[in-house]
């Protein structure tokens, strides 16, 4: 679990098929995991549809519970009146 955790929070959000590409991890024993976790209030889990070139993927989609990441470097678009 410390694996998916420290995955999610280099790389944000993220689906449950991509975790387990990522990590190596077989895709049942992510989804577990993953279940474990929201339970604990650790990560935020939604279930989601998305469609990638009219193929249809179902998953859960997650990320870091109360986690904001440090931003970006670089220059800022300034605020207009």
């Amino acid at each position: 679990m410390q694996k998916i955790h420290a995955y999610l929070k280099t790389r944000g959000e993220q689906l449950d098929s991509e975790i387990a590409a990522a990590t190596r991890i077989p895709l049942e024993d992510v989804r577990v995991h993953l279940s474990e976790m929201s339970k604990r209030g650790d990560i935020i889990a939604c279930h989601t549809t998305r469609f990638i070139k009219g193929r249809k993927i179902e998953g859960m989609l997650c990320r870091v519970s109360g986690y904001i990441p440090a931003a970006s470097p670089g220059r800022k678009p300034k605020a207009t009146s």
